[in-house]
């Protein structure tokens, strides 16, 4: 089944949601912002135009992955990078919800992201993921990334860090 990155909508709330809180025990934030769901909205609107971001933020489009009509998962890409992008976050941060896993959508999402920050003129992605989490790893390196290096993030985590392009 294709899969297709869209922005979220009003209807995609109790979706959203529900992964939000499954992903929780991975320790990642599925929702963009906290607040009701129009608050969401308006902040995803806000980041995507790079308007009134909050200090450290870049503009950035959070987006959803939907499978058969399923919200499956998101991305959030970021077009530019701060220092702590440059060293733990990277260009695209991405979440599978647990039922959609092992099926290659992950490696999608990720080909997609890269598509679109090349044709806004990022040649080259960054792309990071936990040292032990061997899916990010290989969806990362099947989507060509190539890994520079391992640093330790703001708790003292190893991160790899993964050029594409």
């Amino acid at each position: 089944m294709p899969l297709t990155l869209r922005f979220p909508t009003t209807e995609d709330e109790t979706a959203v949601r529900a992964l939000h809180e499954q992903l929780l025990a991975d320790d990642f934030s599925f929702v963009l912002d906290e607040g009701t769901w129009p608050d969401v909205l308006e902040a995803v609107e806000h980041a995507s135009r790079g308007e009134n971001l909050p200090p450290g933020f870049v503009r950035a489009d959070y987006l959803l992955a939907e499978v058969d009509g399923q919200v499956a998962g998101r991305t959030s890409i970021r077009y530019a990078l701060t220092d702590y992008l440059l060293r733990v976050g990277g260009h695209v941060g991405y979440a599978m919800g647990p039922a959609f896993r092992r099926r290659g959508y992950a490696t999608e999402i990720l080909r997609q992201s890269v598509v679109r920050l090349n044709a806004a003129g990022v040649d080259r992605v960054l792309v990071t993921c936990a040292d032990d989490n061997a899916a990010s790893a290989a969806t990362i390196e099947a989507c060509g990334g190539v890994l520079e290096n391992v640093v330790q993030d703001g708790n003292g985590r190893p991160t790899r860090r993964y050029w594409i392009g």
